[in-house]
C-alpha cells in the first residue's frame, strides 16, 4: 500500500472495532432515545417495522459475502498473495453492485407491498426511505470485508463513526421538524430513516477515497485465481453465514407481523392500540441492543485472525484467540444485562421522559429482557466462533430451532388477552437462550481446545449477581430519601445514576478482588498478544 499500516492483533484489531462502537453506540444513544421521546409507540412501531426489513435486506446482502471476502483476503494477505487478494476486491465488488440495485428496487418499489404485509400500512413511507441505504450499504460492506482481511480495522471503525453521525444530524432533527409543521408520526418516522441513508452514502464515500488513497503496490508473482474461482469461494462461504444470519432476520420479521396480527385480533380487549403497544416493546429492545452491540467487533475481529491462523496450521493459537474473545464476552456482556433487568423501569423513565406513560410500560418488558441480552451477546460470538472453524451450517440450525421457537410462543401468549405483549420478552427469552445454549454445545464438541465454560463463566456471573444487588439498594435508599424534596424526575434520575454508578464501582472492586482480571498484568499490557495472555487465565 502508499501508506503500509501494521496489521493488527486478534484483540488490538477487536478493539478498534470496540472503541469504534463505543462512539457509534454513544452517538446512536443520542438517536434512538430523543427520537422515541419525539415519535412516542405509535410512530416508534413505524420506525421499527420498517427497520426490520431494511435488515433482513441487510442481511441477506451483507451478513455472510463480506465475512467471506475477509477470510478470503486473510488467508492471501497471511501468504503473501498480493495478486490474489487484489484479485478477490475487484471481483467482489462487481458482485455487490449487482446485489445492491437488486435489493434498492425491492424496497423503492414494493414499499406499500411489504407495509401492507407487514400489518402497518403507514410505514410505507419509511420503508422507501430507506431504498438508497440497502444499495450503499453493499458496496460498504465489501470494502470493510476486504480491509478487515488484511487485519486493518481502523477504516471500518472511522466509517461506521462518520455514518452515525451523519444518521443523528440528519434524521433527528429531520424527526423533529416534520412534526412541527403538522405532519404525522408516520411521514416523522421517514424523516428520520432518511438519517441512516444520508449516513451510508457519506460513510460508502469515504471509504471510496480511503481505498483510492491507499492502493497496494506490493510486488507479487502468484498467479490470482480466476474470477469465476472466486465467486464460487465467496459464495460457498459466505451463503451459509447468510443464511444463518437471515434466518433470524427473517424470523425477527414475521415475528413482528405475528405479534401486531395478534394484537389486532384481541384490540378489543387491550388497554392500549396495538401500534402503541408493539412501540413500547421496541422502545425496550433498543436499550438490549446497545450492549449486545459490542459483541460485534469481538466477532468481526475474530473470524479473520482464527482464519489466518487456521491457514497456519496454528491450531493452538486459533484456540487461544477463541478463549480470549469468551473472557471478554463474559466479563461485558453479565453486568450490563443484570443491571438493565435490576433497573429496568427506573432507566426507562430516565430516557424516556416526553413519554412517560410509555415508558413505564417498557420497564417490565426490560426486566426480562435485560437477560435476554446476555444471550444475545453469546449467540452472537459463538455463531462466529463456529463459522470461523468451518462450521457455518450449525448456526442456521441452532437459529432456526430458537427463532420457531420464539414464533410459537409469541403466537400463543401476544395471542391470550390476559399476557397480550407481556408474552413478546417471554418468547424473545426462550429464544435466545435455545439458540445460545445449543451454540456452546457446538463449540465445546468441536474446538480443539474445550472451552472450560464454568471457569470462564463463574466469576464474572457472581460479580454481576452482587454488582446487580448493590445498584438495586442504592437506587432504592436514594428513590425513597430524595422523593419528598425534589420532583419525580430528579429523583428517580439521582436514584438511577447512584444505583449505576454503585454497581460500576462493586463490579470493579470484584473484578480485582476475584482476580477475574490481575492488576500485575493489566500493568504489563502493551500490545495485542499480552491482552491475550491475560485474558487467557487458568
Amino acid at each position: 500500500m502508499s501508506k503500509q499500516h501494521k496489521k493488527q492483533s486478534f484483540l488490538a484489531g477487536a478493539a478498534i472495532l470496540a472503541a469504534g462502537n463505543l462512539i457509534v453506540k454513544g452517538i446512536g444513544f443520542f438517536y434512538k432515545i430523543p427520537l422515541s421521546n419525539i415519535l412516542g409507540s405509535e410512530g416508534k412501531s413505524h420506525f421499527t417495522v420498517a427497520y426490520n426489513i431494511y435488515n433482513l435486506l441487510l442481511s441477506i446482502s451483507t451478513a455472510g459475502l463480506p465475512l467471506a471476502i475477509s477470510k478470503l483476503t486473510s488467508e492471501a494477505y497471511a501468504l503473501g498473495k498480493e495478486n490474489e487478494k487484489r484479485k478477490i476486491f475487484r471481483t467482489a465488488i462487481w458482485l455487490f453492485v449487482v446485489i445492491g440495485l437488486a435489493g434498492f428496487l425491492l424496497v423503492f418499489c414494493g414499499a406499500d407491498q411489504l407495509a401492507v404485509l407487514m400489518e402497518d400500512e403507514l410505514a410505507s413511507l419509511a420503508i422507501r426511505s430507506l431504498a438508497p441505504a440497502v444499495f450503499c450499504v453493499c458496496l460498504l460492506s465489501c470494502m470493510r470485508g476486504y480491509t478487515q482481511g488484511q487485519g486493518n480495522m481502523l477504516p471500518t471503525a472511522e466509517s461506521q463513526i462518520l455514518e452515525a453521525l451523519f444518521k443523528l444530524g440528519i434524521g433527528l432533527p429531520l424527526a423533529w421538524y416534520v412534526l412541527q409543521i403538522g405532519f404525522g408520526v408516520e411521514v416523522s418516522a421517514a424523516g428520520a430513516i432518511l438519517g441512516v441513508t444520508a449516513g451510508t452514502v457519506v460513510s460508502m464515500l469515504f471509504l471510496m477515497g480511503y481505498l483510492a488513497c491507499h492502493r497496494s503496490a506490493g510486488v507479487s508473482r502468484d498467479v490470482p485465481s480466476g474470477s469465476g474461482t472466486i465467486i464460487k469461494k465467496v459464495l460457498s462461504i459466505g451463503i451459509p453465514i447468510t443464511i444463518s444470519n437471515s434466518a433470524m432476520a427473517i424470523i425477527t420479521l414475521v415475528d413482528n407481523k405475528i405479534v401486531l396480527g395478534q394484537l389486532k385480533s384481541i384490540s378489543g380487549f387491550l388497554s392500549d392500540t396495538p401500534l402503541a403497544l408493539n412501540g413500547q416493546y421496541t422502545m425496550a429492545m433498543d436499550l438490549v441492543n446497545l450492549p449486545a452491540s459490542f459483541v460485534y467487533p469481538v466477532s468481526m475481529s475474530l473470524l479473520p485472525f482464527v482464519a489466518a491462523a487456521l491457514a497456519r496450521r496454528d491450531h493452538e493459537g486459533a484456540a487461544r484467540t477463541v478463549s480470549s474473545a469468551f473472557r471478554l464476552i463474559a466479563l461485558l456482556a453479565l453486568p450490563c444485562g443484570v443491571g438493565l433487568s435490576v433497573l429496568s423501569t427506573p432507566i426507562c423513565v430516565l430516557l424516556y421522559p416526553m413519554q412517560y406513560e410509555d415508558a413505564l410500560a417498557a420497564g417490565p418488558h426490560l426486566r426480562i429482557l435485560g437477560l435476554v441480552c446476555i444471550f444475545i451477546c453469546i449467540m452472537s460470538l459463538t455463531n462466529a466462533i463456529l463459522q470461523s472453524y468451518g462450521k457455518e451450517m450449525l448456526p442456521i440450525f441452532t437459529v432456526i430451532v430458537g427463532g420457531l421457537t420464539k414464533i410459537i410462543l409469541n403466537y400463543f401468549l401476544v395471542g391470550n388477552p390476559d399476557i397480550n405483549i407481556q408474552g413478546a420478552p417471554v418468547a424473545s427469552f426462550c429464544c435466545y437462550l435455545v439458540i445460545a445454549a445449543l451454540n456452546m454445545f457446538f463449540v465445546w464438541k468441536y474446538s480443539p481446545l474445550k472451552p472450560r465454560y464454568i471457569q470462564m463463566f463463574a466469576k464474572p456471573a457472581l460479580a454481576s449477581a452482587l454488582m446487580g444487588g448493590a445498584a438495586w439498594a442504592t437506587w432504592g435508599f436514594l428513590d425513597r430519601a430524595l422523593s419528598g424534596g425534589m420532583s419525580g424526575y430528579m429523583a428517580n434520575a439521582v436514584a438511577t445514576m447512584g444505583g449505576i454508578a454503585a454497581g460500576v464501582a462493586v463490579y470493579f472492586i470484584l473484578v480485582i478482588a476475584l482476580r477475574i482480571l490481575r492488576a500485575e498484568d493489566v500493568k504489563n499490557i502493551k500490545k495485542g498478544d499480552a491482552i491475550i495472555r491475560i485474558l487467557h487465565l487458568k
